[in-house]
């Protein structure tokens, strides 16, 4: 990589954030209370402002080069952002995500109209406060749900009652997301991630259906049309935006959705003109490091962020075994375009990891002292 090309990468950094982060006992108690009625949605705003501020500054102690709102303007990862498109509303799924020994609640998204951009989406007063409050040389990371979620849980089933093609739908929902990112860069952002479990349910799926050709191909339907969708939205966006994405085996209350190597979709994850991915990489779940070199394409452009320390747990890895992991990854792509964080963010919906605050940030000096130790840049 020469020199003019390294310079290109502003993000990822080195040492990255996925996104999510502990809610404080404040913003708790303050949510029970909006639910319960006993306070306005602009008290409920407020505190939600002030917990913000607070681990925004622990973030910039701590020594990040970008900073997240830790997501505590939502309840879901995803789901909050998906309300918030016009034409896509709530409703009960009656049934829990099927996470390995927990349950979660069933909220749900539904289509009721077409898909678009809505300019009024709540997520931009959210990240005009997060932008106001990062201090210069820091930049504010916004992070939503990959478009692809609506293709999974029966989230666009009804699709027909609004479209005439599906094709049309496809059309609609990259627009809309281009649309919004677009927003997001008026107000200032510059660093966007796009969060995404619908790789590692392929994963699954394809696994599962590889004898069975019928059901095989509708997986691979949907894995052609995230592609389309994704690289749709990419384009054409201003020079100095930089666009990633997680991909997501799960993540509520330490336990998770999906299990597999990386192998049946690396092909179509190298496809995607993101700037950088971030991979989940903490256990043996997650597979070889094999699948990097199709994942990464060849792209010197384009960093890889390597999850190889859990936020599920507690207990801090050996830093001699997370550094000889990341060689063992340059055997794929070369070190210069790999990067360190945590395999996830530590509270993907509002009930959190099983883990202290202090062991949250204890885990993010971990990977910010283990990177310093593999790059000097």
């Amino acid at each position: 990589m020469t020199e003019a090309t390294a310079n290109k990468i502003k993000f990822p950094n080195r040492y990255d954030i996925v996104g999510s982060f502990l809610r404080t006992d404040e913003l708790k108690v303050a949510r029970e209370k909006f639910e319960a009625g006993e306070i306005t949605q602009a008290r409920l705003t407020a505190i939600q402002y002030e917990e913000t501020k607070k681990i925004v500054d622990k973030q910039v102690a701590l020594g990040l080069k970008d900073v997240t709102d830790g997501e505590f303007n939502r309840s879901w990862w995803h789901l909050d952002f998906l309300w918030g498109l016009n034409g896509v509303a709530t409703y009960d799924y009656q049934e829990s995500y099927k996470f390995h020994g927990s349950k979660t609640r069933t909220d749900n998204v539904k289509l009721v109209g077409k898909v678009a951009y809505n300019p009024d989406h709540p997520f931009f007063d959210s990240f005009k406060y997060l932008a106001s409050i990062t201090p210069d040389g820091i930049t504010p990371k916004q992070t939503i749900p990959s478009p692809s979620m609506l293709f999974r849980d029966n989230r666009s089933d009804n699709w027909s009652e609004f479209y005439d093609t599906y094709e049309e739908y496809l059309t609609d929902l990259a627009s809309a997301y281009h649309q919004t990112i677009l927003r997001f860069y008026e107000l200032g952002a510059r660093y966007v991630q796009l969060d995404d479990t619908t790789w590692a349910f392929l994963i699954s799926k394809l696994h599962e259906t590889a004898d069975n050709p019928t059901e095989h191909q509708k997986y691979l339907k949907i894995a052609q049309d995230s592609v389309k969708v994704i690289n749709d939205l990419l384009a054409d966006l201003p020079e100095d935006l930089t666009v990633t994405t997680h991909i997501c085996r799960g993540n509520f209350k330490s336990t998770y959705l999906f299990s597999g190597g990386y192998d049946d979709v690396a092909e179509y994850l190298g496809q995607l003109n993101y700037d950088g991915v971030f991979l989940e990489y903490d256990d043996s779940r997650s597979g070889s490091f094999g699948p990097l070199a199709k994942i990464w394409h060849g792209d010197e452009n384009k960093r890889i962020v390597l999850g190889l320390i859990t936020s599920k747990k507690p207990e801090l890895e050996n830093q001699d075994d997370i550094i000889a992991r990341v060689h063992e990854a340059a055997q794929f792509v070369p070190l210069e375009n790999l990067a360190l964080s945590t395999q996830c963010g530590f509270a993907s919906t509002e009930e959190g990891n099983k883990l202290t605050q202090q062991e949250q940030w204890d885990k993010l000096k971990f990977v910010i002292q283990t990177a310093e130790k593999i790059w000097h840049d």
